[in-house]
């Protein structure tokens, strides 16, 4: 309490939620790597570039990690100059305006509405197929398993972002290393020549099959894209990083360039392992688990076995970092008074927006029964949420490099092309996402990310004095950055 020149005690404003300041570089960049989710991502991703190029698959790798690079650049540049908790949410309305800020942060905050249940049914999903492999059930439901799944992430969410983020490290490195020792297993036999196929080392790999255009290698590339899809994760930690304005570019920067070789290294041996004439490309083509048929080929039964696991924990891991964004992003919005101020709350013990959190693990609960209940598969019910969940964040993407082109190109014409180059890309890979319009029911989808992005605009119209609101929020939140 205060006196004011009477004597008598003034109460004094409510001190404003704080998230603890507490994460290394190493936590931060997990966030960022963990939501990639290279292990799953390498487990799903590969065939459709192989559909696509053939023998040339990695060239859609490489091709796709120039592309996210330029895109990852507005991102990177912005991270050294905003450090908020809603990481887009500060980025745009810093450099575009409240409106356009807001509209990011909810773009954002619909991809990680439903991202985390796509993890969860990648637990499921490989969950299964563990379970079956190793003989302990041949046809599980896949709703106890999301369950689990489900608990465990808000479990380990709950604990504090320190916690968390070290979970998600551990576990996409025991998922990493095992993609590793299947990758060394084949390189070996291929260098020895006892590959099952006959095959051995090949350059091809790298150049695009007779027949096949520069068009085929760029839409090849936009499923290669979506494989780093999460990097910018990292940029939701701005007020728990010790020094974000250096922390979370690194940690993006790290995040790219660690997918680039990954993803490169890993299509290249897949492709090698599966052989680069008609009948291996085929089969990789054809495959609907390249990982564990390798796997199964090269070492045996139990690495395939192993493998599944390994994605599993992978997609654990993505559910934890995608979590972990969702609540800090509702965090921001409540904390400013653009939602409930319920959700600004943080727990004095681990520091974890625990409101923000339950709301977020609610939703998917309710999305994941609502799904069991209409009796939708756990492969339709991973892809749905996916595409929706995508189609919001190549917006964000857009927006995001917007505001990097204009914040940037104030000082110099030179620095605003490479943000202006990552929305000619962002918007490419969201228009082939959309064009040609895909079968039902994945093309009514993207009228659903419409209709939330038009709920975002017209919560800017509805809440009173909302500009005002969000640059206030900004500016107090601007504060609390150590640089």
């Amino acid at each position: 309490m205060a006196a004011d020149l009477s004597g008598r005690a003034q109460p004094q404003p409510a001190s404003r939620p704080a998230l603890r300041r507490e994460l290394r570089f190493t936590e931060t960049a997990s966030v960022s790597v963990g939501v990639m989710a290279p292990t799953l991502a390498m487990s799903v991703t590969g065939v459709a570039a192989a559909a696509e190029l053939g023998r040339a698959a990695p060239l859609a790798f490489a091709v796709a990690a120039l592309g996210v690079g330029l895109v990852a650049y507005g991102f990177v540049r912005l991270a050294g100059e905003f450090s908020h908790a809603g990481s887009v949410y500060a980025f745009v309305g810093n450099t575009l305006g409240p409106r356009p800020g807001f509209l990011a942060g909810w773009a954002l905050l619909g991809t990680y509405l439903v991202f985390p249940p796509v993890s969860i049914m990648g637990v499921a999903i490989f969950g299964r197929a563990f379970l079956s492999a190793t003989g302990l059930a041949s046809d599980a439901d896949w709703y106890p398993l999301a369950l689990a799944a489900w608990a465990v992430i808000w479990l380990l969410a709950a604990r504090g972002v320190r916690p968390t983020t070290r979970s998600v490290l551990a576990f996409e490195v025991v998922s990493v290393c095992l993609i590793l020792v299947l990758m060394g297993a084949i390189c070996w036999r291929l260098a020895a020549g006892t590959a099952p196929g006959g095959q051995g080392w090949s350059g091809a790999v790298f150049v695009l099959p007779p027949g096949v255009g520069l068009s085929a290698l760029t839409l090849a590339a936009t499923s290669g894209f979506l494989a780093f899809a999460g990097f910018e994760s990292a940029g939701s930690l701005g007020e728990e990083s010790v020094l974000p304005r250096r922390m979370i570019p690194r940690a993006i920067v790290t995040a790219v360039l660690f997918g680039a070789v990954f993803y490169v290294a890993c299509i290249t041996v897949q492709t090698l392992g599966f052989g680069t004439g008609a009948a291996g490309v085929s089969a990789f083509r054809h495959s609907q688990a390249p990982l564990g048929e390798l796997a199964r080929r090269y070492v045996g039964t139990p690495l395939a076995a192993l493998l599944d696991l390994g994605a599993l924990l992978s997609a654990l891991g993505a559910g934890l970092g995608g979590v972990t964004v969702a609540a800090r992003m509702m965090f921001a919005f409540g904390r400013d008074g653009l939602a409930s101020r319920r959700l600004s709350g943080v727990a004095a013990t681990t520091g974890v927006p625990r409101r923000a959190l339950a709301a977020e693990m609610l939703i998917g609960l309710v999305l994941l029964t609502a799904f069991r209940l209409a009796g939708t598969s756990a492969l339709n019910v991973f892809f749905y949420l996916a595409t929706i969940g995508t189609l919001s964040l190549l917006v964000m993407y857009v927006l995001t490099n917007v505001a990097a082109a204009r914040h940037l190109g104030r000082s110099s014409l030179v620095q605003l092309v490479p943000p202006a180059a990552g929305v000619l890309i962002a918007g490419f890979v969201l228009y082939h996402n959309v064009w040609p319009v895909p079968p039902a029911p994945y093309r009514f989808l993207p009228y659903l990310v419409l209709a939330w992005l038009l709920a975002g605009l017209a919560v800017t119209v509805a809440i009173p004095g909302f500009a005002a609101r969000v640059d206030g929020g900004l500016e107090r939140a601007a504060g609390l950055d150590p640089r």
